[in-house]
């Protein structure tokens, strides 16, 4: 089981060095956007914050779109619930977010 949630978070970070900040072009990796990511099961909760409190609202939404589509792509993972923290419309992200089509319930 201990080697299954290994392998799993290793894809998770696979797909989430991919995911670039829109507005300076760095992966969110690198600039270690991603706080916590508890993984119960198939379903995943990911805690991140953006650069800034007051980073552009349209490139938070796209973070953290890109997070919740970048995972629900890999196997074994059914669920992704995102918790972004530190930002003027974090609960506005969070709701848009967690609440967007989940192709693998359709």
């Amino acid at each position: 089981m201990a080697q299954e949630v290994q392998e799993l978070r290793r894809k998770m970070f696979a797909e989430i060095e991919k995911i670039v900040d829109p507005e300076i072009n760095v992966s969110i990796a690198e600039l270690e956007l991603i706080d916590n990511i508890d993984i119960n099961g198939s379903s995943v909760k990911v805690d991140l914050h953006l650069t800034s409190p007051f980073c552009p609202a349209v490139f938070g939404f796209k973070i953290a779109q890109d997070v919740h589509d970048h995972l629900l792509k890999i196997d074994g993972i059914d669920d992704v619930k995102l918790n972004v923290s530190n930002h003027f419309m974090a609960e506005q992200i969070n709701n848009q977010v967690n609440s967007s089509p989940n192709p693998k319930k359709q």
